[in-house]
C-alpha cells in the first residue's frame, strides 16, 4: 500500500493513497443562487462524501476562497451581482490550482477561449444527480459509491 500525507493550504494535512484523494479530503464552493437547487446539490454531493460549502452569489464565494483552501468551485454561469464566468476567472487568481465545474441552465452559453480555467466543465440543467457526482469523481479520480 502506497500511503502519502501531504499539507494542504490552511495547514491542514491529509493523506491519500497514490496521488488519489479520498472524497472526504475534497472540498468543494458551491456557488448558486437558486436556494432549492443550492441545497439539493449540497445536500446530494455531501451524501456522496464531499466536505461541501454552499453560498447564493459570486461575491459570497469570493472571500471563502481568499480565507479557505477548496478543491473545486462548482458554480451557477448565471448570477446576480457576479456570473459565474468572472468568479472562476477572479478564483484562478486566488488558487490557480483549484478545478473548476459550470453548472448551467442556458445551454446555448458558450466559454470564450481564454475567459475560464483550461480545464473547467460544464453541466447543462437539467442533469440528474449520478451525472453530476460521476463528473467530480472523474476529476478528482475518485471511486463512485452514490448510489444516486
Amino acid at each position: 500500500m502506497d500511503c502519502s500525507i501531504s499539507m494542504l493550504r490552511g495547514g491542514r494535512v491529509a493523506a491519500g493513497h497514490s496521488g488519489r484523494q479520498t472524497k472526504t479530503m475534497i472540498r468543494i464552493l458551491l456557488a448558486e443562487d437558486d436556494d432549492s437547487m443550492r441545497e439539493y446539490l449540497a445536500r446530494a454531493l455531501e451524501r456522496t462524501g464531499y466536505s461541501v460549502k454552499a453560498v447564493d452569489r459570486g461575491t459570497a464565494a469570493l472571500p471563502l476562497l481568499e480565507s479557505e483552501a477548496f478543491d473545486l468551485l462548482l458554480t451557477d454561469i448565471v448570477m446576480p451581482e457576479m456570473d459565474g464566468i468572472e468568479l472562476a476567472q477572479r478564483a484562478n487568481v486566488i488558487a490557480p490550482s483549484m478545478r473548476v465545474m459550470f453548472i448551467t441552465g442556458f445551454a446555448a452559453v458558450t466559454l470564450k477561449s481564454g475567459a475560464t480555467p483550461p480545464d473547467a466543465k460544464v453541466l447543462s440543467k437539467p442533469f440528474h444527480l449520478r451525472d453530476l457526482v460521476l463528473e467530480v469523481d472523474r476529476m478528482f479520480q475518485v471511486g463512485s459509491a452514490s448510489g444516486l
